[in-house]
This record gives structure tokens, sequence and C-alpha cells, in this order.
């Protein structure tokens, strides 16, 4: 007669785990807690295979100063853009719209008027929902970063060789993650913008 097996069965860890786990100890920082790194990793993860976005990479040095950043900062480069300037967007909107014409006018096209920036390398800020944010916090946050991610330093030219004279304002993707693993995203800007009309 056989005894039955009283042994627990190996619990795999799920995938995300191992990349947690694994990168953590490869790559994980002396000067910033496993912690923040954890959590920047996790947010990688959601913007890589959840929201499609390309070149993400994990910075925990100021490009500027080359001086520890307050936390591990991501950048990378979504599908689409996320912020359109409000002049930007009616310039755009004038351009669309003589396209649509000239294109009426020589016998073919829709009448929809076709917008469709070039995506723009951002900054992006992983945090917990449980965490306290202050100016203070925000603001070192700004200081140690540069208009845009040092990859993307090419993306401020656009398809015509020229700068995209908009962005004029330093902002980053506040990746805020709650206990269940959801991660919500706002747009912060470093000063005042001009509101968009409505």
């Amino acid at each position: 007669m056989t005894q039955p097996d009283d042994r627990k069965q190996a619990v795999l860890p799920s995938p995300l785990q191992t990349l947690l786990l694994g990168d953590l100890d490869r790559n994980s920082p002396k000067n910033h807690l496993p912690s923040l790194h954890s959590l920047a990793l996790q947010v990688q993860h959601n913007l890589q295979y959840m929201h499609s976005w390309t070149d993400l990479r994990i910075h925990t040095h100021s490009p500027i100063t080359n001086q520890p950043l307050p936390r591990p900062l991501l950048s990378g480069l979504p599908p689409l853009r996320l912020y359109v300037h409000p002049d930007e967007q009616i310039e755009l909107l004038k351009q669309a719209d003589r396209q649509r014409i000239a294109n009426k006018e020589a016998g073919g096209g829709s009448n929809a008027l076709v917008i469709k920036p070039d995506p723009e390398y951002e900054w992006i800020l992983p945090t917990r929902l449980s965490e306290k944010w202050t100016l203070r916090r925000l603001a070192d946050v700004f200081g140690a970063i540069s208009m845009v991610p040092p990859e993307g330093d090419s993306a401020m030219v656009n398809n015509h060789g020229q700068a995209n004279r908009w962005r004029s304002t330093k902002r980053i993707v506040m990746a805020t993650a709650d206990t269940d693993s959801t991660i919500v995203y706002y747009i912060i800007h470093d000063g005042v913008v001009k509101p968009r009309p409505n």
C-alpha cells in the first residue's frame, strides 16, 4: 500500500515574476531601492506588452549631471503621440485642411481631415498609489532630466528635418501602480502650459 504524497507541488513563478526577479539580480543599481527598480520593471512590462511602446529603457543617472536620479525613470516611444500642443494642433488642422482641399481639386481623396503627428520619446516616472508626491519631489525629478530622453534627441526632429518647436517644456508620464497591478498614466508638465481649446 502506498502512502499519499504530502509534499507540496512546486509553484512556478509567473513570467512577470521571473522577469522582475531575474532582472533585479543582474541590473539592480546599488543607489536605488530594489522595490523602486522592481516597480520600474513592472511599468516597463506594462508599457511594452499592454500599450505597444518601443525602445523602453531604465535610467538610473541624470543625463544632465550624471548624478543618480531620485529614483529609476523609464524612457520610451509610444505608438502614437501622447500630447499635442494646442498651437501645434491648430497648425496641423490647417495643414490637413489645405491637403484635403488640394486632394479634392485634384479629383481624389476624401473629405476627412487626416492628422497623425509623429510620436515623441517620453520620460516615464514609475510611482505607487500609496506614495505622497509634492511639488518639491516633482521638481527634483524635473531638475534631473533633459527636455527629451537621450535617445529621443533625434526624435525632436520631424520627417521634414525640423526640430519640434512646440515642445518647449519638460514633461513626464507619471505611471501610478496600485496594489492590484493596475497602472494609470498621467501627463505632468514642468511649469504652466497653455490649456487646450474646447
